[in-house]
């Protein structure tokens, strides 16, 4: 596994996951941090378009095709007949960074921020479930939950807990 250290956005669908792992890679990014990100989808999703070389690569059969320009480089898998991977395993592959964030993945172990709507309330709170979420982030009053609760848009503070849980202070360079 990774030694970069990860902290993770969990909720329902809808519940705010995807705008706030967004706005805390901001955050981090602005006070000089690295920052990688994990999103679990799922359903089917793409990344490749038909037509284009890589999809005719992988359409053809190949395992992994990587795309690398002067910018940016990405690599695809295809799982064919091969289950979805650990979160494990997609963490060893990712370049050493100060801070991982992971969208989703809710059973797994990691430590976690839980995100509520007003929205999503009638599907219940995930934290109850889940030692590892350590906070809420909401956009409703919880004035009975025993956790730490986080507005929604507080994400400067929200930070500052991730960082304090995980005991990390300046950026590596």
């Amino acid at each position: 596994m990774t030694h970069s250290p990860v902290f993770g956005i969990t909720g329902w669908k809808n519940s705010g996951k995807t705008q706030l792992v967004t706005r805390l890679v901001a955050e981090f990014t602005s006070r000089g941090f690295k920052v990688s990100t994990v999103k679990h989808a799922h359903h089917n999703f793409d990344i490749d378009r038909p037509g284009a070389d890589s999809y005719r690569h992988r359409e053809a059969g190949a395992s992994e095709v990587a795309l690398v320009s002067g910018r940016r480089w990405a690599l695809m898998h295809e799982l064919r007949d091969e289950e979805e991977p650990p979160l494990e395993d997609i963490l060893a592959r990712l370049a050493p960074c100060d801070l991982i964030l992971i969208e989703g993945y809710k059973r797994e172990n990691h430590p976690k921020i839980e995100a509520r709507r007003t929205e999503t309330i009638d599907r219940g709170p995930l934290a109850p479930k889940d030692p590892s979420i350590l906070a809420i982030a909401a956009d409703h009053p919880l004035p009975d939950e025993e956790l730490t609760v986080f507005d929604l848009d507080d994400v400067p503070s929200m930070a500052d807990f991730i960082q304090n849980h995980l005991e990390f202070g300046e950026p590596a360079r």
